[in-house]
Order: C-alpha cells, then sequence, then structure tokens
C-alpha cells in the first residue's frame, strides 16, 4: 500500500519489523503461504504481482541449462505460416525467434537484424527508428520491463536475461528507472498503438498464446478491427510485404 513504512506493514500482516526486514533482504527463511496471502492482500497485488511475490519468496527450482539457442518448434513454425495477421514468437526475455511476413512488414525486418537486436526490448530502448513507431512509448516501456522483471522473478538465473538487463542498465538511463520501480507485467492482452513511416498511425490489439511443448515461448498475435483504418493500413503492408516475404522465423 503506498506510503506505509515498514513498522507500519509489518503490523499489518502480524510480523515483527524486524522480521519484515529479514524477509525484505531475504533472510527471512521460507514465509508461510498466510503470510504471503496477508502481504498480498496489504499491499493490494493483482493477480500477477501476488505470483511475482511467490516467486520471489519461493523460487522454483529449474532443471539444468544447456548452452542451447532458442529454436521455435516445427509446428509452431507451421502455424505461423498459417496466419494472415502479423505474429510474432518470442522468448520469456523478448527475444524475437518467429516472425511472419506482415509482422516484419509492420515492426521490422526482424531477419536483416543480428540475432542479438531480435529482442523487442533491446529494439525499444536501443533502436530510435523502432521506438519512433510507438506512439505511446513510456506505455510500452514500463510493459516491457515489466515483463523482464516477471520473467527475473521466475528464472532468477538465467544468464541471457541477466546480459539483456546489464546492456540496457548501462545504455539507457529510462530503462534504469523503470526497472527500479520493480514494476510486474504478464503479456496476455492489450493494444499497440504503432506510427508507421509508410502508412501512419495503426492500432494493433494484441493476443499472447501460450506455444504448444514450448512453455518459455510465446506467440503474439496483431489485429486490426475490421473495416478501420488500421485494417486498411495492413492490407497496404500485406501487398507492400507479398514481392519481399521475408522468411519465416529463424532455424538456427
Amino acid at each position: 500500500m503506498p506510503g506505509l513504512r515498514r513498522e507500519e506493514l509489518a503490523a499489518l500482516v502480524g510480523v515483527s519489523t524486524d522480521y519484515y526486514v529479514r524477509l525484505e533482504q531475504g533472510r527471512g527463511g521460507r514465509p508461510t503461504e498466510s503470510l504471503l496471502d496477508s502481504l498480498a492482500r496489504v499491499l493490494l497485488l493483482d493477480d500477477t504481482q501476488r505470483a511475482h511475490l511467490y516467486d520471489l519468496a519461493r523460487p522454483r527450482p529449474r532443471p539444468a541449462r544447456r548452452a542451447v539457442k532458442d529454436r521455435m518448434p516445427d509446428l509452431t513454425r507451421q502455424f505461423l505460416e498459417t496466419l494472415t495477421v502479423p505474429a510474432l514468437v518470442m522468448t520469456r526475455t523478448m527475444q524475437v525467434i518467429g516472425w511472419n511476413p506482415l509482422a516484419c512488414a509492420v515492426f521490422t525486418d526482424y531477419a536483416a537484424l543480428p540475432e542479438a537486436e531480435r529482442n523487442s526490448a533491446w529494439l525499444l530502448f536501443l533502436d530510435e527508428e523502432i521506438a519512433a513507431r510507438h506512439r505511446d512509448w513510456e506505455a510500452s516501456a514500463r510493459g516491457t520491463v515489466g515483463i523482464l522483471r516477471k520473467t527475473a522473478g521466475e528464472d532468477p538465473g538465467n544468464p541471457r536475461l541477466a546480459a539483456l538487463v546489464g546492456e540496457l542498465a548501462v545504455r539507457s538511463e529510462t530503462f534504469r528507472r523503470l526497472w527500479a520501480e520493480h514494476h510486474v507485467f504478464e503479456k496476455t492482452t492489450g493494444v499497440n498503438l504503432m506510427r508507421h513511416p509508410d502508412v501512419g498511425d495503426i492500432d494493433l490489439s494484441y493476443i499472447a498464446w501460450a506455444t504448444p511443448g514450448a512453455p518459455d515461448q510465446m506467440l503474439v498475435t496483431y489485429l486490426a478491427e475490421p473495416g478501420s483504418k488500421s485494417a486498411e493500413a495492413l492490407r497496404i503492408l500485406g501487398s507492400m510485404a507479398v514481392s519481399g516475404r521475408p522468411e519465416i522465423g529463424t532455424r538456427e
């Protein structure tokens, strides 16, 4: 709850101030479920924030990592090829590993980028041309940082996430500010307000889908309201993309 001092918060959840401070510092042992529920209730956390609190307090064991590249499953690739709307496949660190031609026409030609730059967070904070395509850049940036913060709680030892956050923190003052807010966000549905250099403003609703067989990946589809100026803009971009037709995703 905004404005509460530590001793007030500790009193509301029924623990000593000393224990609450140790809990914040990760020295409080394994908190009980009832204590976590009390904290979530007092802090007015939503479902995503509550899940993040549990991830921080009770890290889930994860299998040992192998030094492999993110790979889009063949079935996901085949499904992506059938879609007639802009669509991306992303990992939990916002790495774009799959795309279709219309997504390239709307956002950027991912196939032409170095692999290290095929990351939505990297592009949003470090590529001025891509950043300029977001009409509400601050909202997009805050949501993106919230996704990375949520991933950090779920998978704190992820070396790719650590490298990405480290680079963005060094190179972007805004990223450092937003990261320090500890905001968490789960990408499910929403609206992207874009400004395309060729067709102007485009309003796109998105839906993020879990991909079967690859729980660390999500398929994100983007839709324009039928009959709208945004739908006409997508039609024009689709016609422009037919001749170039960037390849679908990557095959590393």
